[in-house]
């Protein structure tokens, strides 16, 4: 009788893994799919935008922030693809003098961020997957532009002498 029990309870709490980590990314499941699906699925995403043939939804992901997936939505409101965008593919198209909004549609908003002294800007860092212990920096001025770009040692791996 105690060994029912210990494979219902084994059981269950398996299912509640697997459940969880299904909605932590897309897959092509979705395709096809609307965004009220999407929604059910992946959660309530951070942003949405228009694009030219549709409208993408952003979902952040991590406890820190290393994954940011698009999700591309037709005319019709139905998912025709998705992509993790926090790469250095993506990172190289971030260019001086960029507006906030053209970052966002690139590789979405950073969860790290810090404002810079004299109210001169801010400060977005995006961690992401790689062997490195990198992190993505974009320099903001107070308008909203883009006035650098660079990488730099995520905090905790930085050795303290």
């Amino acid at each position: 009788m105690k060994l029912s029990y210990l494979f219902i309870a084994t059981t269950t709490l398996s299912l509640m893994l697997l459940t969880g980590c299904a909605g932590y990314a897309p897959d092509d499941r979705l395709i096809g799919e609307n965004s009220e699906k999407i929604t059910q699925t992946l959660g309530k995403p951070s942003s949405e935008f228009k694009s030219g043939d549709g409208s993408v939804l952003i979902f952040p992901r991590g406890p820190r922030g290393k994954h940011t997936y698009f999700v591309y939505l037709d005319q019709d409101g139905k998912a025709v693809r998705w992509t993790q965008v926090l790469d250095e593919k993506n990172f190289a198209l971030i260019k001086p003098d960029m507006h906030r909004n053209e970052v966002i549609a690139i590789i979405g908003e950073a969860k790290d961020t810090y404002g810079l002294a004299r109210n001169r800007g801010y400060v977005w860092n995006y961690r992401y997957v790689n062997s490195h212990c990198l992190w993505f920096n974009i320099e903001f001025s107070k308008d909203d532009s883009v006035r650098s770009t660079g990488y730099s040692k995520v905090p905790e791996c930085r050795f303290r002498g």
